[in-house]
């Protein structure tokens, strides 16, 4: 296995443009292929996820052009629902934000009835689809388990969703939300969704509706409870689109500069749709200074202190607090973030086991975390596991602002949302 090794850094300091969101990056190209018109998406991103998503519609019949460096697509879209020979199987890796909305998608009724087959990796395979597809079921799709019940692979036929009102389970993830909204338009009625338990990460759902909006589609909500989509519309291409950097992505920079010196991030500002700018509003909480921009946000270093927070509506940058709350005065709690559990790794367990190692005391709890923070010639040096989790990588990569080297097992994982992360940060950085 590849390792890498960050040796003390004194102070950072610099300006980072962000590569496009992840998943504003697979929404577009989703939204892109089944709209009329061809859609040129700009500054998209170049990673796993978006491979995965580009080649399963490359298999659904969808034609597009990418640029050598793979950050402009135009899309060809096909102005409804998808079709495809029967028997077609495709291979998502490990990318929730392409597994789950074309599970929603292909269930569209097709010209031909035909079956296909959604698969990927091993933790593919653990990751809960259970309050989607049953979901789905209520609206007459057909949608078969073939190995463990609630979880993929699936088999979907694409024979139509038809029914008018559906309750889905808002509790483990948005992104069950996200596929259902999408693809309600393209159904043959009307539907009512209602939200059963509490909602989370509220504001990945506003970027949905936002870029529904774009793609020519209003959806009404009340109170986010109660969705109502008119059905047998079209989406219509906005002909560009330009994809926002990724908000999540800036976590790690802004955070070092809030640490140890000053960061501008480029790409997103106060007008971005992503929630995960709140982010910066975090670290300000803490005692970092930040200034906002049109189009960019700068964090300089503060006497930070611990909080105790519910971040459950910024839960991939809540993981960037983890690791930030080492060098705060006082103990840190983020709370109400059981949806860790169900990411690219058990995030809660992989978080605390991991921060255990470089010195820290850490309290694991269902769905919160309390982390104790570190003088800085206490942090030991140890290799941190990463589980194949690009975000654990880019989190722990932090911990070369105290006194001490730290060692990341598996860097590459950070090709899922940033290919180029170790080689921006090391931009930044200024070794001691």
């Amino acid at each position: 296995m590849q390792t890498l090794t960050l040796n003390p850094i004194s102070r950072v300091e610099g300006e980072i443009n962000l590569p496009g969101s992840k998943s504003l990056s697979n929404r577009a190209l989703l939204l892109a292929a089944l709209a009329e018109g061809t859609t040129k998406v700009t500054n998209l991103l170049d990673s796993d996820d978006i491979r995965h998503m580009l080649n399963a519609l490359k298999q659904l019949g969808v034609n597009y052009q990418l640029s050598d460096d793979k950050t402009i697509c135009e899309v060809t879209g096909v102005g409804g629902a998808f079709e495809w020979q029967n028997g077609l199987s495709l291979f998502l890796g490990n990318a929730g934000t392409a597994m789950r909305p074309l599970t929603a998608a292909l269930c569209l009724k097709g010209k031909n009835e035909s079956e296909v087959i959604l698969t990927g990796e091993p933790r593919m395979k653990e990751r809960p689809i259970l309050h989607l597809v049953d979901a789905l079921r209520q609206l007459g799709a057909n949608i078969t388990y073939l190995e463990n019940e609630g979880y993929p692979p699936i088999a979907i036929r694409n024979t139509g969703l038809k029914g008018n009102y559906v309750k889905i389970d808002g509790s483990i993830s948005s992104q069950f939300l996200t596929a259902l909204l999408m693809a309600a338009p393209l159904a043959e009625n009307d539907m009512t969704i209602e939200i059963i338990g509490d909602l989370v990460s509220k504001p990945y759902i506003d970027i949905t509706l936002a870029m529904m909006r774009d793609f020519g589609v209003t959806v009404s909500h009340q109170n986010y409870q109660l969705f109502s989509v008119k059905g047998q519309q079209k989406y219509h291409s906005p002909q560009q689109y330009l994809v926002e950097g990724d908000a999540s992505s800036a976590s790690y920079f802004l955070a070092a500069g809030a640490i140890k010196g000053k960061v501008k991030v480029t790409g997103i500002g106060k007008n971005s749709i992503q929630g995960d700018r709140l982010f910066a509003d975090v670290l300000e909480k803490m005692g970092a200074k930040i200034t906002w921009g049109d189009d960019f946000i700068q964090a300089e270093q503060g006497d930070l202190k611990g909080i105790d927070m519910d971040m459950n509506h910024i839960p991939d940058a809540a993981m960037t607090i983890a690791t930030t709350a080492l060098f705060a005065q006082g103990e840190t709690v983020i709370r109400n973030i059981y949806n860790w559990r169900v990411k690219e790794t058990d995030r809660l367990t992989a978080m605390a086991t991991e921060l255990r190692k470089v010195g820290a005391e850490v309290e694991e709890g269902e769905d919160f975390i309390r982390i104790q923070p570190l003088a800085l010639a206490d942090f030991k040096h140890t290799e941190i596991e990463t589980y194949n989790d690009h975000r654990m990588a880019m989190c722990f990569a932090l911990i070369a602002l105290s006194n001490t080297p730290v060692t990341i097992l598996d860097p590459k994982c950070t090709a899922k949302t940033f290919p180029t992360f170790f080689d921006e940060f090391e931009k930044v950085s200024v070794i001691a």
